[in-house]
């Protein structure tokens, strides 16, 4: 027999358990989270030795979502879970993020951690239960793992956080009025790792709050894993940091020197190439022994960050001069390219993104097909890093986990400030080239993302810029805050902090921790100096366009909506539909027609869409007893002649409604095609349509007044 370890708790409205011992016990660490009917399976294996000549720490997350969990079956041709979708490579990047920093350091043996969907109710997200799950299967592992972490995601509605909203409440969030934020945060019991939002122009005191709430609330959580790896843990893994303080001594005097010269270089392809030499000085300098010791690596990288960290927290000085709250120096230019339909440039510093804006049509909407429902989205935005942008050799292909975590970071920056799809009827696509890295090319995304849109004539609600702020905390507690910061100041600097909104508040917020956690007084203090950042670079990008042009390009699809009854709707696409191609192909335009009855048709022609717009609203509007209209004979018969005068709607003028003269037939005066004048005046009991021509001037159109009698 097994032993099975069970602990629960009520979290917010659903019980929370956590439950290890039924299955995958070969794992050194299993884990279920339920959380309502969501479950989540965690497991952890990590190597017991180092491979030869690691010189990093190979983590590895997945996160995979079954379709059986909410009682689908996949789509398709192979009907099986496939490569995985952008959810779970972004649930992969929430669960790594908090959990990397905590491994001890100098630890790089090889981690394994999968977590699997196995139940979804449809009300709780599993990515907040998956990031618990895997906390507490590295805690029971045995793993180094300085944890626990928990996480939550908060809603912001009429004034007040709410804890792990409804799914459906959170999708589609920039349709939901009622909800101003989703947001994700992890930590330890006493610090903040990890946050990921999107907003609604939130102050930044909201946002603090919202952050400080989740914090709050996941202590409990945090609580109940201790609890159950009291009874379920297994032996702490034997390892002990190494200790290269020898070599680390022996690295300094062969370069500090040099290293710190070469920092000293403003130019960011000049000071490469000095750290380069400075570092193969310090090789030639060095016994084989050292060389060789597989811990030099990390004995580099402490002198690169000393030098660094040091210079900013006792001078205030950084790598290329600035302060730390300076912004480098920013260029935005828009309409650059001549076909596309809005376009931008913008260039801060040694880091550039070269964006364009597409705009489609309803066909163009992405279908997501998630677990717990398919949806349509009419807003993409796509991240590309080549490697010339940071002027190197390397893979280019399909996007990595790196950029469709920054595309959805922009993404997110910016879905605030859209106009509704009722208002601007578009699917937007936006497509960020990074053609220059050095520094928060996630946010360059942002701010030529805003542009490229104004620039297609797109009416965003305000313009957003992003900004990276960077931290150094030094173990006596004395710490800088960074503005825009540098590649290098990323790499060797202990957060990464971006932040994205419009003057008037944020519309996303990222940070990420290298170090056990930040205070709540370092958040708002980096708060406060992004947005000083922030508002200096919406300063600067005004300089090229301060809202969406009123004009489109020429080579962008016009579209105009209109509403018909729903019960018309059949008419219009016609049986198989015959008639809306037909719409489709007389007019030039594209048509397309939903459940509502809102009719969207598209062309860069404006003749093409108003005569799409007359065909259908002659197919939907109902003639009205009293007007003229312009008819044809269609059939003649021996009481009358029918005439199609509205549409494809035909009505009878009879043999006495034709002439003010009798006739013995009606072809004495009509014939088949001949185009007439006709005045609508009434139905008949049947609802058939009376017709008159001899009450309108068959040349002028207007109708005859009958004469007054003389008395």
């Amino acid at each position: 027999m097994f032993k099975i370890t069970k602990k629960s708790m009520e979290w917010g409205e659903e019980t929370l358990t956590l439950e290890t011992g039924r299955v995958a016990r070969q794992a050194d660490g299993s884990v279920i989270a339920t959380l309502g009917e969501t479950s989540v399976m965690a497991n952890v294996t990590f190597a017991k030795t180092q491979k030869e000549g690691q010189d990093f720490f190979p983590l590895t997350v997945h996160y995979n979502e079954k379709y059986y969990a909410a009682g689908k079956v996949p789509g398709g041709f192979f009907k099986r879970e496939g490569r995985p979708t952008e959810k779970e490579t972004l649930t992969s990047r929430l669960i790594d993020r908090p959990i990397r920093p905590l491994f001890v350091p100098g630890f790089k043996n090889e981690v394994l951690v999968i977590c699997t969907v196995l139940s979804h109710d449809l009300v709780n997200d599993p990515d907040i239960v998956a990031m618990i799950a895997a906390s507490a299967a590295l805690t029971i592992s045995g793993a180094p793992f300085m944890g626990p972490i928990a996480a939550a995601r908060v809603g912001f509605e009429d004034g007040e956080y709410v804890l792990n909203p409804e799914v459906q409440d959170m999708d589609q969030l920039r349709l939901n009025p009622d909800q101003r934020l989703d947001l994700v945060v992890a930590g330890t019991k006493d610090a903040v790792m990890m946050v990921e939002s999107e907003a609604y122009e939130l102050s930044e005191d909201e946002m603090l709050g919202a952050v400080t709430f989740a914090h709050e609330q996941i202590q409990p959580v945090i609580d109940l894993i201790i609890s159950l790896a009291e009874e379920a843990a297994k032996e702490p893994f034997d390892y002990q940091p190494p200790d290269y303080s020898e070599l680390y001594e022996a690295v300094k005097a062969a370069g500090e020197t040099d290293m710190r010269a070469a920092y000293a270089i403003l130019d960011k392809q000049e000071r490469t190439a000095a750290v380069s030499a400075a570092k193969e000085k310090i090789l030639g300098a060095l016994t084989d022994e050292q060389k060789e010791d597989k811990n030099l690596g990390s004995a580099l990288k402490k002198l690169e960050s000393s030098i660094l960290r040091g210079d900013v927290v006792k001078n205030g000085k950084r790598i290329d001069g600035r302060s730390t709250t300076d912004v480098r120096a920013i260029t935005s230019e828009v309409g650059i390219l001549p076909r596309t339909h809005g376009s931008a440039l913008f260039t801060r510093g040694e880091t550039q993104g070269l964006v364009v804006t597409t705009l489609g049509t309803g066909d163009d909407e992405q279908i997501i097909d998630a677990l717990h429902a398919n949806y349509r989205s009419n807003f993409l935005l796509h991240y590309n890093f080549p490697p010339y942008s940071v002027g190197e050799v390397g893979r280019f292909g399909p996007p990595g986990r790196r950029e469709i975590g920054h595309g959805k970071l922009a993404w997110r920056a910016l879905q605030a400030v859209l106009p509704a799809p009722t208002d601007f009827p578009y699917t937007i696509r936006v497509v960020s080239e990074i053609t220059e890295s050095n520094g928060s090319s996630s946010m360059a995304s942002v701010c030529g993302g805003s542009l490229s849109m104004m620039d297609a004539g797109v009416p965003l609600k305000a313009p957003v810029a992003g900004v990276a702020m960077g931290l150094v905390l030094e173990d006596d507690g004395s710490y800088a805050i960074l503005t825009d910061i540098l590649g290098d100041e990323d790499h060797l600097g202990d957060m990464d902090f971006k932040v994205a909104g419009t003057e008037e508040g944020i519309t996303s917020l990222q940070m990420d921790i290298k170090v056990a956690g930040i205070t709540p007084e370092i958040m708002k203090a980096a708060l406060a100096q992004a947005k000083e950042g922030r508002m200096h670079i919406l300063g600067e990008m005004s300089k090229a366009l301060t809202a969406g042009r009123t004009e489109f390009s020429a080579h962008a699809p016009r579209i105009e909506t209109m509403n018909v009854p729903t019960d018309k709707i059949r008419e219009v696409i016609g049986s198989g539909g015959k008639v809306i191609r037909e719409i489709v192909e007389v007019s030039g335009a594209k048509v397309d027609i939903n459940d509502d009855g809102v009719i969207k048709i598209a062309s860069p022609n404006a003749e093409c869409i108003e005569k799409a717009r007359e065909m259908i609203h002659s197919i939907v509007a109902e003639p009205e007893e009293g007007k003229i209209y312009n008819g044809k004979v269609v059939k003649i018969v021996d009481f009358g002649a029918f005439v199609n005068f509205f549409g494809k709607r035909d009505g009878l003028v009879h043999v006495s409604q034709i002439a003010n003269q009798r006739l013995n037939h009606p072809s004495d005066q009509l014939s088949e095609g001949q185009e007439v004048k006709v005045k609508l005046l009434g139905f008949d009991d049947r609802g058939k349509v009376r017709l008159s021509m001899k009450v309108v001037d068959q040349e002028t159109g207007e109708e005859i007044k009958k004469e007054e009698k003389a008395d």
